[in-house]
């Protein structure tokens, strides 16, 4: 892999992994609720659960779906559902307005780095980067390498998210403008839904 192919593929982990998404909407909706530290499970699940799925795709999961296009129906309907089910946990959730709150539980490790075979976001970064920064007849190592390169980069990129969550805890006072927030975070989810609903 060359230098510019590595710096083009930061630059494309970059931009894909700061735009709003569902992994960052949530960790925003985490960071305000649970904080920073309590989020750091989540952030950490998304990064690494992602890069994993970066390397089953470029080792030849992606043709599996190409092979029965079934499955991306099955996908799109196991995502949608999931999503919805997520976005009414947020927005059901009971408001936590200080730190000595214990009510409601972030997202774990486990279950957001399984989120990221349920989330559509996560199957274009997947499939664009082991397609496009992947050369042709790359063997392990530079599939590797590709994922490992848009985890370095990812993890920080989300984290950002959780923070500004953080950050929004000071206007987040009351019990009324969190449930608002969280209202809205549950809405922005479900809008995320958009773009595979027109596939």
């Amino acid at each position: 892999m060359t230098y510019d192919l590595m710096l083009a593929l930061a630059l494309f982990a970059f931009v894909s992994s700061i735009t709003p998404g569902p992994n960052n909407l949530m960790l925003m909706a985490s960071g305000a609720n649970f904080g920073m530290i309590r989020s750091i499970p989540h952030a950490l699940g998304i990064a690494i659960g992602f890069t994993v799925m970066v390397i089953l795709v470029g080792l030849g999961l992606a043709q599996v779906f190409d092979r029965f296009p079934v499955l991306h129906v099955v996908l799109k309907i196991a995502a949608t559902a999931y999503m919805i089910f997520l976005a009414w946990k947020i927005a059901t959730s009971a408001p936590r307005l200080n730190a000595a709150d214990v009510g409601g539980h972030p997202m774990t490790f486990l279950q957001a780095a399984a989120f990221q075979w349920v989330n559509p976001k996560a199957w274009a970064m997947a499939l664009t980067a082991v397609t496009v920064y992947t050369p042709t007849g790359s063997g392990v190592l530079v599939v590797v390498a590709v994922a490992v390169i848009f985890g370095l980069v990812n993890l920080p990129s989300i984290g950002v998210w959780a923070f500004m969550g953080v950050q929004m805890r000071r206007f987040l006072t009351t019990a009324g403008r969190l449930r608002l927030f969280n209202w809205t975070m549950a809405t922005l989810l479900i809008l995320s839904l958009w773009p595979i609903l027109q596939i």
